[in-house]
């Protein structure tokens, strides 16, 4: 028996998203870790059990604890937003591989502000995490956002408080745009943030900005639409305006090299061009080379290779962008890796 039951941690989505029960194979799967992708993995659960009967459980914890997991062999696969190098990935016997990959968007809770009317640069946010800026009419701001009314009001700042592979990409790109946050504050899927209130996973920072008036978080954009949240406008590295949207995280991706790191791992935060949202990145799966379980990683590459040849219109609605077809054809390649009693779990004639 399979059970399928998708959990999310935190208040916006907290609970059980679906539940059945089939007689189908003999392999229970199981998944764990980054709260960024749940939207998608919960979308895909549910049409390829509707179509094969195949379950999967599949817990959102966060990033970090995804990993823990999977280095503990206590799930079939784990999910994590912030890739691990070669060595980590050598020493813990894992392959990795990315998804999909959407953007990370800050939202806000001011009274009168609505989605896409504000702006903030990168710099302008970094002080804000720093706590250097602490109110919603510091002169940076009202700088950037001529003609919209911003209260004297001190500004809540949540952050995540969980390892978070969401918080890996924010604090990697909030490094790039202002040297001086290495020296504060740092990169990490978890650090110690100088100001404000942490919230667990997507969904925790989603609920608390929610509930709390003159707020700001950041979220993976799916949360921001889902929990119809204020979200901002950026100003990008080439000094453009540019709004969260699919064209925009497709740009941040079009000139990615996924071949020149080990595990597919591309870091895709400010990146060039004009069209392309800052705070893009790519989200990735773990599973262990050496599986002990052969008949359930074959089952869980079964079920990503249906994702990647079905689910690109669902990941679309949700303003997720799909692999490559190239980069696709490439990671297939690299799960013959993926072998139980000296033999791959998965060949391309699956």
């Amino acid at each position: 028996m399979i059970t399928l039951r998708i959990l999310a941690r935190g208040a916006a989505i907290a609970g059980v998203a679906l539940s059945s029960s089939v007689a189908a194979h003999a392999a229970n799967l199981s998944g764990a870790g980054a709260t960024f992708p749940y939207p998608i993995y919960s979308d895909w659960a549910k049409a390829y059990q509707e179509k094969t009967g195949t379950g999967l459980n599949y817990q959102a914890i966060g990033s970090g604890g995804g990993i823990k997991q999977i280095e503990a062999r206590t799930v079939t696969f784990g999910a994590s937003d912030k890739p691990l190098d070669g060595a980590e990935l050598k020493k813990n016997t894992l392959v990795q591989f990315p998804t999909v990959m959407g953007g990370i968007v800050p939202v806000v809770h001011i009274d009168g502000v609505k989605p896409g009317e504000m702006v903030l640069d990168g710099p302008t946010l970094a002080k804000i995490y720093e706590g250097k800026i602490t109110k919603w009419n510091d002169p940076e701001i009202t700088k950037l956002n001529p003609g919209l009314k911003l209260p004297d009001a001190a500004i809540a700042v949540v952050y995540r408080s969980d390892g978070s592979g969401t918080t890996f990409n924010f604090t990697t790109y909030l490094a790039d745009v202002l040297p001086e946050w290495n020296d504060n504050v740092g990169v990490s899927t978890s650090v110690e943030w100088p100001a404000g209130i942490g919230a667990k996973g997507n969904a925790g920072v989603a609920a608390n900005v929610q509930q709390t008036g003159n707020s700001i978080g950041y979220v993976e954009y799916a949360y921001a639409l889902q929990n119809h949240l204020t979200y901002t406008d950026m100003i990008n590295k080439a000094g453009k305006k540019v709004a969260p949207e699919a064209s925009a995280f497709a740009a941040a991706a079009e000139n990615a090299d996924w071949s020149s790191q080990p595990g597919f791992g591309v870091i895709l935060a400010n990146q060039p061009g004009d069209k392309t949202w800052p705070m893009t990145a790519a989200t990735f799966i773990l599973m262990h080379s050496d599986a002990k379980d052969g008949a359930a990683s074959k089952e869980a590459l079964k079920f990503f290779d249906w994702a990647y040849a079905n689910g690109d219109e669902m990941a679309a609605k949700l303003d997720y962008i799909p692999m490559p077809d190239k980069v696709v054809a490439q990671i297939k390649k690299e799960w013959s890796q993926i072998q139980a009693d000296g033999k791959p779990v998965w060949s391309m004639s699956n």
